[in-house]
């Protein structure tokens, strides 16, 4: 092997560096004779073959296509810029990221080809060469700094294409799963990466792109230890969750509660106090969507909207069965009139009926239920099957969360100085609000009295939230503990390994 010592007063000099594209076509070897329509050949010829997915790999074909102008070869040779590439590139495996995968050693192969003038008449012809080159590094950079920058695999169409609607008719469109709002690489985005090669800011431009959330730098720490291959993919799957750009974030408040599917847990968190508790979610077929939305209200003793897939799957059988429907406390309402209806059979099957369940004792959503803006009326509430907090896995709900702590829950959320409509949520949370004269035995006028106080002073219906608090329904696999720490979690939704699958085009 031959090794080059160089003083750290005398800098040695590449004999080629000062090399362009003129002095090639003054030489009369045509091993190093350059034609722009021949390199845009070999660069059609890289597209042809060229079927990775990645948005900017799409990018990358459609600026060749369309004829773009070279950005890192010029009449001057090869642009200094692809070697500030390079650079970041041979930084990519402390990301998880694979360098055969980005092309990293071909990029650096071919650039070696041309500063030593290594080019012959066969594969490394002069002119296949540069294509390489230019091409290759558009694609690298692309796909180096949109990744870098809101994540490599879009969460939008990744999730809201895996489960159909309506009985797995393909007509009736996907479930939406993932409904949080992140920045996206726009066609704007693209030009600006474009732009920044011609300016001489590639630098700038790639190291503003770098996550910088606590959550993802410690997340990358972990990739530098010795890992089991399921540990890494682990790590890999929730850091590429955290390069996604949400506009928000739990890290942008003090005060929050963040659901996490798959630990099963309500975190309430207020400043470094945290109240944690367990929760149902979704099942397999109705899974909790993930969103950010806002806790604004809390309703005691809530009516229960029967929707209408239960309806059709879990009580229509029911009709005519008077026991039934008064033993679970369910009504039948007539949507034009208003007035409630027989069960019949008619009525159950009929989108001009619906179904109710009187609230209270009994309600499938507990005494207590936590409302929020989203698109899929699901909401936090407490539940009359208390049962389900003593198992492991609690993916056993219709899409609502569960939670086992209401009257805590709600005590967060009001804070300090609310003791008043705290005493009014607990007694209404364990009052009989049963109708007098139906679910009551008889009382006597003091008693009856001494109800109609107690009922007027502090049964409560409903009760604000105000300020409003943030609420983060996520799904994090290796869930962030105190003092640097994670937790593995279950995949409950099979999420990850549909993440992973994705990423296979980026890791190794």
């Amino acid at each position: 092997m031959a090794c080059t010592f160089v003083s750290c007063h005398k800098k040695a000099v590449n004999p080629n560096e000062n090399i362009s594209l003129d002095d090639f076509a003054q030489m009369s070897d045509e091993r190093f004779a350059l034609n722009s329509r021949i390199i845009r050949l070999h660069i059609d010829s890289l597209m042809s073959r060229d079927d990775d997915s990645l948005a900017a790999d799409y990018r990358t074909r459609s600026y060749y296509r369309n004829r773009g102008p070279f950005l890192w070869i010029d009449r001057h040779g090869v642009d200094a810029k692809a070697d500030t590439v390079v650079k970041w590139l041979n930084t990519i495996d402390k990301d998880g990221l694979s360098k055969r995968k980005f092309r990293v050693a071909a990029i650096v192969r071919d650039l070696a080809l041309m500063r030593e003038l290594k080019v012959d008449s066969g594969f490394h012809d002069v002119n296949a060469v540069m294509a390489r080159i230019e091409y290759n590094l558009t694609k690298a950079y692309l796909r180096y700094s949109s990744g870098q920058r809101f994540g490599y695999v879009n969460p939008h169409l990744l999730f809201n294409r895996l489960d159909l609607r309506d009985n797995d008719r393909p007509e009736g469109g996907f479930r939406t799963l993932f409904d949080v709002k992140t920045d996206e690489p726009s066609r704007g985005f693209y030009a600006l990466a474009l732009r920044m090669v011609g300016n001489d800011s590639v630098g700038l431009f790639l190291r503003e792109a770098q996550p910088r959330n606590p959550r993802y730098l410690a997340l990358r720490s972990l990739l530098q230890k010795r890992l089991s291959q399921e540990e890494r993919q682990l790590v890999l799957v929730n850091m590429e969750r955290e390069r996604w750009r949400r506009a928000e974030d739990p890290s942008m408040y003090d005060k929050y509660v963040m659901v996490n599917i798959p630990s099963f847990a309500l975190y309430a968190i207020d400043g470094s106090d945290t109240l944690a508790m367990r929760i149902g979610c979704g099942s397999l077929k109705t899974k909790t969507p993930l969103l950010t939305s806002r806790l604004k209200r809390m309703d005691i003793n809530p009516r229960w909207y029967i929707p209408r897939s239960i309806v059709d799957k879990d009580v229509a059988r029911h009709a005519g069965n008077l026991h039934y429907f008064q033993n679970h406390r369910f009504e039948v309402y007539d949507r034009n009139t208003g007035q409630t209806v027989a069960p019949t059979w008619e009525a159950l099957h009929s989108t001009d009926y619906y179904v109710v369940q009187r609230g209270g004792e009994g309600n499938a959503l507990g005494r207590i239920i936590f409302r929020f803006d989203n698109n899929f009326a699901v909401y936090l509430h407490h539940t009359s099957t208390t049962d389900v907090f003593d198992r492991a896995d609690r993916d056993v709900s219709h899409g609502c969360v569960r939670v086992e702590r209401p009257y805590a829950l709600a005590a967060f959320l009001l804070g300090k100085g609310h003791e008043d409509d705290l005493r009014r949520i607990s007694y209404s949370m364990t009052a009989d609000i049963s109708p007098l004269g139906k679910d009551k035995k008889e009382l006597t006028d003091d008693e009856q009295q001494i109800l109609d106080t107690l009922q007027r002073d502090l049964l409560v219906n409903s009760v604000k939230v105000s300020p409003s608090i943030p609420l983060f329904i996520t799904y994090n696999t290796f869930l962030p503990l105190a003092g640097g720490r994670f937790m593995p979690c279950r995949d409950v939704y099979g999420y990850d390994a549909v993440l992973l699958r994705e990423l296979k085009q980026i890791i190794d």
